[in-house]
């Protein structure tokens, strides 16, 4: 079997193994759609891969993700270079997420994590911020979920000890996300 035939074989699992979650992912996604409808923000966070993942999810939702409809509040913690570089010089890379939450966050906002692991620093600090302001948090991950499973409010953990089918679910996630939030009328 080749290469490419196995990743294919293990995507495959993973996605099968995905059913048990799906009532999960419909949750936070209406969850997502509630918050916004009442005028809330959506905040999304990642490192690497999973930083151009929170840019997708953000971009689509003041953009467009397939159909036509008004503008929708999201921010990628990832996009701004010169908050970033000033915030990880100063204050440490750490705090380079958690900084912009108790600046810009409000109580029910959300936050979404995307992190392969559950364990990146700025992504648990930015979640503890997230917490003390009254937002609530969605982590994406997987393996075991890591440490920032426990103080999310909801997780979605990919069956998965490897970083690229966690994030090709994290895409599938999003993406289902997106689906929700286009479904509805936003008049």
């Amino acid at each position: 079997m080749s290469h490419v035939q196995k990743d294919y074989q293990a995507l495959k699992q993973c996605v099968d193994a995905l059913a048990p979650l799906l009532p999960r992912i419909e949750a936070t996604g209406q969850l997502m759609v509630e918050r916004l409808h009442a005028g809330r923000t959506v905040y999304a966070c990642g490192n690497g891969g999973s930083a151009t993942d929170s840019m997708h999810l953000c971009e689509e939702l003041v953009g467009r993700y397939r159909g036509e409809r008004r503008p929708l509040p999201a921010v990628s913690l990832n996009t701004d270079s010169s908050v970033l570089t000033c915030i990880a010089n100063d204050y440490g890379f750490d705090q380079i997420f958690a900084r912009q939450i108790e600046a810009l966050g409000r109580a029910e906002d959300i936050l979404v994590g995307f992190s392969t692991s559950g364990n990146s620093e700025n992504i648990r600090r930015a979640f503890q911020a997230a917490r003390s302001k009254g937002l609530t948090t969605i982590l994406l991950t997987g393996k075991d979920g890591g440490s920032i499973r426990e103080i999310a409010d909801h997780s979605i953990i990919i069956p998965s000890q490897n970083t690229a089918r966690i994030q090709e679910l994290h895409t599938f996630i999003l993406h289902a996300w997106l689906e929700l939030v286009e479904n509805e009328d936003w008049n």
